[in-house]
């Protein structure tokens, strides 16, 4: 079904869109917070997904509209504004309901600086769609400090991500078991948890963690601004 990308996409934000619409859950005070948050991540991810669609992944003609932007479906755009929104959503949710609670993980930060060096040795031998997403963890860990956010350092931090991880077993898995998307494995190492390389776990993460890390920094700008 060509629509049928396009039918994700709506699946994905029709709940939060809903739910952040109840007096419970509203979340839509928070708009140009949220389009901020997602646009300024948004932009490395569409140049990269520009570059390198028709060589590291393909999409399916038969679950694509064909309306295309550049050379990208406009599903596949889409998805850096369904996806985040959700995700975001799901983050204020648990920041709503859950005290945070700071952890002692340094040792952690220092250790994913090394995802830079490693993403550049796969690159090199040819693995550059590895090579890329660790690169990008390293730059989400980057901006996570810049921007003073220090999620790494907070433990709500790590139940968002057991969730984004879920999100992706059963949303990205679907778009890898039709398959809407498919792969050039010689970009990649070519390890897949059930139908997903373990790359799209990597990517997933660091886009959602700079949406999160923007997200909050925002927030907090807006509350300084209001006090003031």
């Amino acid at each position: 079904m060509n629509f049928e990308y396009l039918i994700f996409n709506l699946i994905v934000i029709s709940g939060p869109a809903f739910f952040g619409s109840l007096k419970c859950c509203y979340i839509w005070h928070h708009l140009k917070t949220l389009l901020i948050a997602i646009a300024i991540p948004a932009i490395p991810f569409l140049l990269w997904d520009i570059f390198v669609t028709g060589t590291h992944w393909h999409f399916n003609p038969k679950y694509v509209s064909g309306i295309k932007i550049i050379n990208l479906p406009i599903e596949e755009i889409l998805f850096f504004i369904t996806v985040p929104f959700a995700c975001l959503f799901t983050w204020e949710m648990i920041v709503r309901r859950v005290k945070e609670k700071t952890l002692n993980l340094n040792w952690l930060r220092t250790f994913l600086y090394l995802t830079l060096p490693a993403g550049i040795y796969f690159f090199s031998i040819g693995k550059q769609y590895t090579g890329l997403t660790l690169s990008f963890i390293f730059l989400a860990n980057i901006v996570d400090q810049f921007l003073k956010t220090n999620l790494l350092f907070d433990k709500r931090f790590y139940f968002y991500l057991l969730l984004i991880v879920i999100f992706t077993l059963i949303f990205n898995g679907f778009l890898t078991w039709r398959p809407v998307v498919t792969y050039g494995v010689e970009y990649q190492l070519d390890f897949r948890i059930i139908t997903i390389p373990v790359e799209d776990f990597f990517y997933g993460i660091s886009l959602l963690w700079m949406n999160t890390s923007l997200f909050k920094f925002l927030l907090r700008k807006n509350s300084e601004l209001n006090v003031s």
